[in-house]
């Protein structure tokens, strides 16, 4: 799925960039074509009402709408494993490069919250 996502960002920098010459159209129809036809419908549907069709993930929210990512759709996005879409906004996420990174020192520091706050075990009562 990364291939048809990066085309996505590409033709959403070119269509929403300032140049607008004839090597830019070549250049967005080409990308166009390189994308599955839901995928761009979808990106299209965004377009049209003015809004970007693909956003980036910082902190864990959504930069298209500021609202927080389930982590469930975070971990996705970290794995590459499948196209995300923001549930509020409808966008298109994704991970710049840093934000993997940042992300891998969130879940690091979750997890060792997580085995401090944890209760000792109990030694067991003999039976009387």
């Amino acid at each position: 799925m990364k291939a048809p996502f990066q085309n996505l960002l590409k033709l959403q920098e070119l269509q929403f960039g300032d140049a607008k010459n004839g090597t830019v159209e070549a250049a967005i129809s080409e990308l166009r074509r390189k994308i599955p036809l839901p995928i761009l419908e979808h990106y299209d549907r965004m377009t049209v009402r003015g809004k970007t069709g693909v956003a980036a993930v910082r902190h864990q929210v959504c930069m298209g709408c500021h609202m927080r990512i389930p982590i469930g759709a975070i971990l996705t996005l970290m794995h590459d494993d499948d196209i995300q879409v923001c549930e509020n906004c409808g966008r298109y996420l994704y991970l710049p490069a840093d934000g993997k990174n940042e992300l891998r020192e969130v879940f690091a520091e979750a997890k060792t919250a997580a085995k401090k706050s944890r209760p000792k075990a109990r030694p067991l009562m003999p039976a009387v």
